[in-house]
């Protein structure tokens, strides 16, 4: 088989790009809208207005005790990082949570599975990660492990919802590249500055861990569920005689 020529392959990356919003409308809503709110919280509000804004969105204790569906649900209309500094470590986190988790994990799942589950999976990440995340910081602060002010901790964005889907994606790709790509998804949010106050590092990287794991569950189960369906195609069960 000839290898496919540069002209070629910017010709698909074009196709690609040009359908979609076809092929994947529910993705490509969530992404203009999450682009949109990143413009407004940042450059159109006033910077007291967005600091409240993000401060009442924020999944942290105190906010999940108070109004719990709409910190959970407003945290999953932004996202935290710059679409600007692309020296920093923000940036960085970006492209993964945004570039790769939504606009190509999303939109691969959403032409896998349908609209409707992959929405599903995003907010099975996204509010799974951050209760029992929150679940950990109650145990942490029993044992003193995090310090009280973690309960008014900024903790918003999409990057639950997105670990998980880059974690459910292993079943996208080759083989060969699941254990690597799995070491990815696991080894990024261990590489940024987070700290470690005690036996567990900050909340931030148990949630994205946490998040993870529940991404290859949901992945092991489609695999499985998949491999069982095959078997009994192939070795279908004889009819009573």
């Amino acid at each position: 088989m000839n290898a496919r020529t540069p002209s070629g392959l910017l010709t698909g990356l074009l196709r690609a790009v040009r359908t979609y919003p076809r092929r994947s409308p529910l993705t490509f809503g969530y992404v203009v809208l999450l682009l949109l709110g990143h413009v407004w919280v940042e450059d159109l509000l006033a910077a007291d207005r967005a600091d409240a804004l993000r401060d009442h969105i924020s999944t942290n204790l105190d906010n999940l005790h108070d109004h719990p569906v709409t910190a959970l649900l407003g945290s999953a209309l932004l996202f935290d990082g710059t679409l600007t500094e692309i020296l920093s470590t923000g940036f960085g986190g970006t492209l993964i949570t945004l570039g790769l988790g939504v606009c190509c994990c999303l939109a691969w799942a959403e032409r896998r599975f349908g609209s409707l589950r992959a929405a599903a999976v995003l907010l099975y990440g996204h509010i799974g990660a951050t209760l029992i995340t929150a679940a950990v910081i109650l145990l942490a602060l029993r044992h003193g492990w995090y310090p009280e002010s973690v309960r008014q901790a900024s903790d918003y964005g999409i990057s639950y919802g997105a670990q998980t889907l880059l974690a459910l994606a292993t079943l996208a790709v080759p083989r060969w590249a699941r254990l690597p790509w799995a070491a990815f998804v696991v080894a990024w949010p261990l590489s940024g500055d987070g700290e470690w106050p005690g036996p567990l590092p900050d909340f931030t990287t148990v949630g994205h861990l946490l998040a993870a794991a529940l991404g290859f569950i949901l992945a092991a189960t489609v695999a499985l569920t998949a491999s069982r369906r095959r078997a009994e195609a192939l070795d279908p069960v004889p009819a009573d005689r």
